[in-house]
């Protein structure tokens, strides 16, 4: 035992108090002493670090009885052990029920004194140490898990620039714009919310949409470049992007985000009436993702001045697009679209196209 322990003794009578302290002193202890339990509760406020109370009973202002109810009814102090010291038997059993952790009856044993003492100091060291290292063990996971959450989100925003660059690589062959990924992007995000998708869903999509033609990249120049109308043997090549960007997404199964990049390639030609490619699949059979993509995509295309067309406006792309609901668009999602025209359209206008030589410079910028 050290004198890092401090014991409070808590009695009225100064003899009582001078007794403790010397039966005490044959275990390097500092003795706090108190002639009542409001003292005690004073000194408790000011040394929370007390080790062990011993408590006498009958005393004037505030008795033990109230002494030992408000220490263990305060969350601070109620593990320090108090040990009564009691010549009435009976009131060892209403102690004990208030919370007391030992009693001695006096007249006690000084030997007996300080092993009890002795006791109950080590159980609180113990416990105290044990409180410590869960702290310390609570604040380690906290850190933890924190260093996890950034690191997935690392991870979620690399997938993210992945997504966003290859995107952008292959519009850079096709004379687009990187605005245009980034508006397909958030148009996607407003939609799949707008259609009641889960957050994790609508982000996935968010983030995946970007690499809807990645596929592209696999197009001969003569044909994607190809100012005219492309004829019946270059369309058959130029349809092959779908199938070239599943391909150079295939097998990122443990990537949820290229996963969904993947179905998105393949799919965003198809048409709700099966006359798509490159599987000819109808309806449901086609992925929501793919759905929502071919949607934007088509509306962002016609809203959009090229080298090769100018802008259509937005009662002309909408009569355009609702000719084919029911045919190249799911009917609900085109319909969900358009009633809330007015966020895309903010959308549009936040994310306009750069100028031609600015465009130029951008994509470079991304690219490289």
């Amino acid at each position: 035992m050290n004198n890092d322990v401090k014991i409070l003794a808590v009695d009225d009578l100064a003899l009582n108090l001078e007794l403790l302290e010397v039966m005490l002193s044959q275990l390097d202890v500092t003795l706090l002493k108190a002639v009542n339990g409001q003292v005690a509760l004073d000194i408790l406020a000011q040394e929370p670090e007390i080790d062990a109370i011993l408590l006498d009973l009958e005393m004037p202002v505030m008795d033990g009885f109230k002494t030992l109810r408000i220490i263990k009814e305060d969350i601070s102090i109620r593990d320090i052990p108090v040990i009564v010291i009691t010549a009435d038997g009976d009131e060892v059993v209403k102690t004990l029920a208030l919370g007391a952790n030992d009693f001695l009856a006096k007249p006690f044993n000084p030997e007996e004194l300080r092993l009890r003492v002795m006791n109950h100091v080590r159980s609180k060291k113990l416990n105290d140490l044990t409180k410590d290292m869960n702290h310390i063990l609570e604040q380690e996971v906290v850190k933890k898990t924190a260093a996890l959450r950034t690191a997935l989100e690392l991870s979620k925003r690399a997938e993210y620039e992945i997504s966003l660059r290859l995107g952008v690589a292959a519009e850079f062959r096709d004379l687009e714009t990187g605005m245009h990924t980034r508006r397909i992007s958030e148009f996607s995000r407003m939609l799949a919310g707008l259609a009641n998708m889960t957050e994790e869903e609508a982000e996935i999509l968010r983030y995946a949409s970007p690499l809807h033609d990645v596929g592209k990249i696999g197009i001969p120049d003569r044909i994607l470049l190809k100012p005219g109308k492309l004829d019946a043997v270059e369309f058959e090549i130029m349809k092959k992007h779908t199938e070239i960007g599943g391909k150079i997404l295939n097998d990122a199964q443990r990537f949820p985000l290229l996963d969904a990049g993947r179905v998105i390639a393949l799919q965003h030609h198809e048409r709700w009436d099966g006359s798509g490619y490159p599987h000819g699949l109808a309806g449901t059979e086609i992925h929501p993702f793919a759905r929502i993509v071919s949607i934007v995509d088509v509306f962002d295309a016609l809203t959009s001045e090229r080298p090769y067309k100018k802008a259509f406006t937005l009662e002309k792309t909408e009569s355009i697009m609702m000719e084919d609901q029911g045919t190249f668009f799911d009917p609900q999602l085109l319909k969900l679209f358009f009633e809330h025209i007015d966020r895309f359209v903010t959308i549009k206008d936040a994310m306009r196209d750069l100028p031609c030589e600015e465009n130029i410079t951008y994509l470079q910028h991304v690219v490289i």
